[in-house]
């Protein structure tokens, strides 16, 4: 059975930095492709950030040179690192993993398989 337990949320005040870890069990995870989504109240969920096994990366425009994603394949752990944050990145944050094998990085949510409970970042201005 997967489980992703994501950790790192928390409040912030804007310009802050945060670090979201996720931890995988029960799958191949340097085979897989993880992600992070985020979700903010009366929004829709929305890409972030994705990593391949090959460190392969795509950002979403809104946080590129502000957020970095990472793996560590030997710790099954994916990390999201938030620099200079902004209440706009308010949101209930989800990592993602895709345990399928496909030729491309998604940024659509449904591509991904198992996904983490959710981590509450609050950025207050």
């Amino acid at each position: 059975q997967v489980h992703l337990v994501e950790s790192g949320g928390g409040l912030v005040q804007a310009g802050g930095s945060l670090r979201l870890s996720c931890a995988a069990s029960g799958i191949t995870f340097i085979s897989s492709d993880m992600a992070w989504f985020r979700q903010a109240p009366e929004k829709e969920r929305e890409f972030v950030a994705a990593i391949r096994r090959s460190g392969f990366i795509d950002y979403v425009d809104s946080v590129k040179g502000r957020f970095t994603i990472s793996r560590d394949n030997a710790k099954n752990t994916v990390y999201l690192q938030m620099n200079s944050l902004k209440p706009e990145d308010t949101a209930v944050y989800y990592c993602a993993l895709r345990g399928r094998i496909a030729s491309t990085l998604s940024r659509v949510d449904y591509q991904y398989d198992y996904w983490g409970q959710g981590t509450q970042v609050t950025v207050s201005s």
